[in-house]
C-alpha cells in the first residue's frame, strides 16, 4: 500500500463486538434478492455450512507477519519464506498452480519477484471460460524507523490481512466447489515498489487473451470501523456497479463509499488498478482502514497483535455470499459505468 498514504498522511492527522469466533456462511441453492427491482441470484450448489475460522486466520497471519519473515521486501529471503507458505497453502488444499508452477517470476532491475498464482477451474461447461481474479499484495517494506530496538515492519495489516483472507476464500472454494467461473487467487510481491508485480501479471494475462469478468483486491482489512460505519468501502465507487451488486449478493450493506478514496484517488493506487487498464473490467480494491482506526502505516508496530481477528473473521464470512453472487450469475452483472 505505499501510495495510497503518501499525499493522505500529509493531509491528515494522524469494533466489532459480541461476535462469536466462529463465523458460518450459509448457503443455499437458488436465493434470490430483491435490489433496486433486479434479482441477484445467489446460486450455490453447497448444502451444508462451512466456517471460516478465527483460528486458521490468526494462525497464518501471526507467521506471514512474524519477525522469521523480516518485513518481507521483495527479494529478501523473508518473503521467500512468506512465497513457500502460500504454495503450501494452494497444494495442501488441492488448488491448481495456473502456469506450470505457483510463480510468476518478474524482476524489477537485478531483484527476482514472485507472484504467487492458484487456479480453481469453474464448474460450468461455459461460464468456467470466465475468470474472477482475487488479490493481495503479500510483500512489505523490510524494515523502519526504530522503535525500542524493533526495525522489523512486519505489515501486518499492509498486507498479511488481505492475503489471508484471499487464502481463506482460496480454501472455502477448495472444498465447496460451488464456482461456476473460475478464479484466480493472486498474491504479488513488489507492490511496495509500485505496483511492480501486479504490473506484471496484469501483463502476462491480458498477452494470454484471458477472459476476465471481474478483479477485487483486499488491502489493509486488518481492524474494524467505527461500529456506525459501514464495515468496509470500494475504490473507485462510482467506476462500477460493484458496490450495489456485491452487497445485494449479500443481503445487506457490508461495501459502500468513503471520501478520501476518492480524494486521494486510492483507485489508481493499490493493485487492482493494473487490471482495469490492461483489461477495463470492474477491477477496484475493498478496504477497512479509513485513516482514522490504524496509525502504524509503513511503521514497526503494524504487527500480528494489532490485528482485530473477530472483525477479520466477520468480514471474510461476510464476503463469501458477494464472491459466490459474483462467480456463480447467469450473465456480467457487475459493469463499468460508463458517462
Amino acid at each position: 500500500m505505499k501510495y495510497i498514504l503518501n499525499i493522505a498522511l500529509g493531509l491528515l492527522i494522524v469494533g466489532c463486538g459480541n461476535t462469536k469466533d466462529t463465523i458460518k456462511s450459509s448457503t443455499s441453492t437458488g436465493v434470490t434478492v430483491n435490489r433496486d427491482n433486479h434479482d441477484l441470484k445467489v446460486v450455490s450448489t453447497l448444502q451444508s455450512q462451512i466456517a471460516i475460522e478465527e483460528a486458521s486466520i490468526k494462525s497464518s497471519l501471526e507467521y506471514l507477519a512474524s519477525d522469521e519473515l523480516e518485513g518481507r521486501n521483495t527479494g529478501s529471503e523473508g518473503i521467500e519464506k512468506a512465497a513457500v507458505f502460500i504454495e503450501n497453502v494452494f497444494k495442501n488444499n488441492n488448488i491448481k498452480p495456473y502456469f506450470e508452477t505457483y510463480r510468476d517470476t518478474f524482476n524489477v532491475k537485478d531483484i527476482i519477484g514472485y507472484n504467487v498464482i492458484g487456479f480453481i477451474e469453474g464448474n460450468d461447461p461455459e461460464l468456467k471460460n470466465e475468470f474472477v481474479i482475487l488479490g493481495a499484495h503479500y510483500d512489505h517494506i523490510g524494515t523502519a524507523r526504530a522503535v525500542n530496538g524493533d526495525v522489523i515492519a512486519n505489515g501486518a495489516n499492509d498486507d498479511a490481512s488481505g492475503t489471508v483472507a484471499v487464502l481463506e476464500w482460496a480454501k472455502y472454494f477448495s472444498k465447496t466447489k460451488n464456482n461456476k467461473r473460475s478464479i484466480l487467487f493472486t498474491l504479488y510481491a513488489a507492490e511496495e515498489m509500485g505496483l511492480k508485480g501486479s504490473g506484471h501479471l496484469a501483463e502476462r494475462l491480458k498477452r494470454d487473451n484471458l477472459n476476465v469478468y471481474t478483479m477485487i483486491n483486499f488491502e489493509m482489512i486488518g481492524v474494524p470501523r467505527a461500529e456506525n460505519e459501514i464495515m468496509a468501502y470500494v475504490t473507485g465507487y462510482n467506476e462500477s456497479n460493484m458496490a450495489e451488486k456485491l452487497n445485494g449478493y449479500v443481503g445487506e450493506d457490508i461495501v459502500g463509499f468513503l471520501p478520501q478514496a476518492k480524494a486521494y484517488n486510492l483507485f489508481k493506487r493499490s493493485d487492482n488498478y493494473p487490471f482495469y487498464e490492461a483489461f477495463q473490467v470492474p477491477a477496484q480494491a475493498i478496504s477497512t482502514f479509513d485513516f482514522t482506526n490504524f496509525d502504524y502505516y509503513h511503521h514497526v508496530d503494524d504487527e500480528a497483535d494489532k490485528m482485530d481477528y473477530k472483525h477479520m473473521t466477520l468480514f471474510i464470512n461476510k464476503m463469501i455470499p458477494a464472491l459466490e453472487g459474483m462467480v456463480n450469475s447467469a450473465t456480467k452483472e457487475i459493469q463499468l459505468n460508463h458517462e
